[in-house]
């Protein structure tokens, strides 16, 4: 996927200028895909040469003016023709994983520190999926009433949360085998 089509799917959901996209990268989009402020206003700028979006000027009283981007019907073609074309399954690449199997030539010392790093990494995926959970709280609160829009966002965050505690609940698995390293 390119940040084009995560740009066109948020702006197809509500217009907005760069900065309120890069805002909502940072509070849903980016849960599964991730891009700086440069990036989206450099491929946004990108969009508005190729007729994929278009930007109108907006007034902010006493503020300056905001350039407020929507999708063309040129920009919602490429989104059509990108929603046909195949999903590769995705290639894992996990560092801790590759850490983990490493235990096995580590010295105690060495497996104390990775025991901390799993403690450590814990921790932000903990993080995370209190992030998703609050935010299923405060945008799906109540889930039948919701429109078909709002239905896929839920979704898609539904799978986040279940990601999130799978990866919780192998953290739990990688530490109990670490911690019985040695102990037969």
């Amino acid at each position: 996927m390119a940040l084009e089509h995560a740009i066109l799917v948020s702006l197809l959901e509500q217009p907005g200028s760069g900065y309120e996209l890069a805002r909502r990268f940072e509070r849903s989009i980016g849960r599964f895909w991730t891009a700086t402020h440069q990036q989206i206003y450099r491929v946004l700028r990108r969009m508005e040469d190729e007729g994929w979006v278009t930007a109108e000027e907006v007034g902010q009283g006493g503020r300056p003016d905001k350039r407020s981007h929507s999708v063309t019907g040129a920009g919602r073609d490429v989104l059509t023709e990108w929603l046909r074309e195949p999903v590769q399954p995705e290639a894992v690449r996990h560092e801790l994983a590759v850490k983990v199997r490493g235990a096995a030539f580590a010295d105690a010392a060495g497996r104390t520190a990775l025991v901390a790093e799993v403690e450590r990494y814990q921790k932000t995926h903990e993080a995370t999926l209190d992030r998703y959970l609050a935010g299923e709280l405060r945008d799906f609160p109540q889930s039948e009433a919701l429109d078909d829009g709002q239905r896929l966002q839920h979704v898609v965050l539904r799978g986040g949360i279940a990601y999130a505690r799978m990866v919780l609940a192998w953290l739990d698995d990688v530490l109990d085998t670490l911690r019985g390293l040695g102990r037969d």
